[in-house]
């Protein structure tokens, strides 16, 4: 079954995702950009194999959500994988359901946050990323991705939508603040991992957990990306004109980057969910 890794884009699931990849397919918690391929993406092409080939289809592709995770499940074995797709229903097509999720770990952020870092990634000026967030109808095809097995249609919706969709409606459900990733990631990771011991069993000690700190920190992981590349590292127009995923960390304050029009329009959009987080 599926431990999902779901989050809005931009909100950590690539930290995550690191830290449960040293965790458990490693022996020594030292990271690096091969064993995160270990967690994939879902939706992904050949996840549709034999089933669609309308990879842009929203009416096509939500008849074969479960049944590709049905396929994907036909093991038994556990599984993770990361995801930005929400967690809706479309008529009586559901993008997930009880038989195929074992649980969900949901990574969430201050989305005045993610402003400045979602305008870096997609290449959005600051008023087009702030319209996406707070966009019910929010999509993306991964078409800026190398990896084109991620070209597939996905609904992400706004930011309290999507949060709502997996928070509200998951029975196993780990919820971690991108916040408290920064300010404390070692009690977030031994949250994780007092999470997945409900369901799978792997080997750690202080030293693992030592490691996998240091070496999934976000300048370890810039200095790969300068160093190596990263191969979910967008692009523009060509290989020449990158745009580096691993931009900013602690340095995104947007107390610095928007305005007061701009943040009151995400929190007066998000106040609800904001209050509960603890956000406002």
């Amino acid at each position: 079954m599926i431990i999902w890794i779901a989050s809005f884009p931009k909100s950590g699931n690539t930290w995550v995702r690191s830290m449960i990849s040293s965790l458990i397919y490693t022996d020594t918690g030292i990271f690096n950009f091969e064993i995160i391929k270990k967690i994939q993406q879902f939706p992904n092409k050949k996840h549709f194999e034999n089933l669609t080939e309308e990879y842009q289809n929203i009416h096509e592709l939500k008849k074969f959500w479960i049944t590709a995770q049905d396929k994907l499940n036909l093991d038994k074995k556990i599984k993770f994988f990361k995801t930005h797709h929400i967690n809706c229903k479309i008529g009586e097509n559901s993008f997930t359901n009880n038989n195929n999720t074992l649980g969900t770990i949901y990574i969430v952020r201050d989305p005045r946050s993610l402003v400045e870092s979602f305008s870096n990634f997609y290449n959005k000026d600051k008023s087009l990323a702030i319209q996406n967030i707070t966009s019910k109808g929010f999509v993306s095809g991964a078409n800026y991705i190398k990896n084109k097995q991620n070209n597939v249609f996905t609904i992400i919706g706004s930011w309290n939508d999507h949060y709502n969709s997996w928070s509200k409606t998951t029975a196993n459900l780990l919820l971690i603040k991108y916040e408290d990733l920064l300010k404390d990631p070692f009690k977030e990771l031994n949250r994780i991992i007092i999470f997945l011991k409900k369901f799978m069993t792997f080997k750690y000690d202080d030293y693992k957990i030592q490691n996998i700190i240091s070496s999934t920190s976000f300048k370890k992981m810039q200095k790969m990306e300068n160093d190596e590349g990263f191969f979910e590292m967008p692009f523009k127009e060509s290989d020449q004109d990158k745009v580096k995923f691993f931009n900013k960390g602690r340095k995104n304050d947007w107390r610095k980057y928007l305005d007061k029009n701009e943040s009151d329009i995400i929190e007066n959009k998000f106040e609800k969910e904001m209050k509960e987080l603890g956000y406002i």
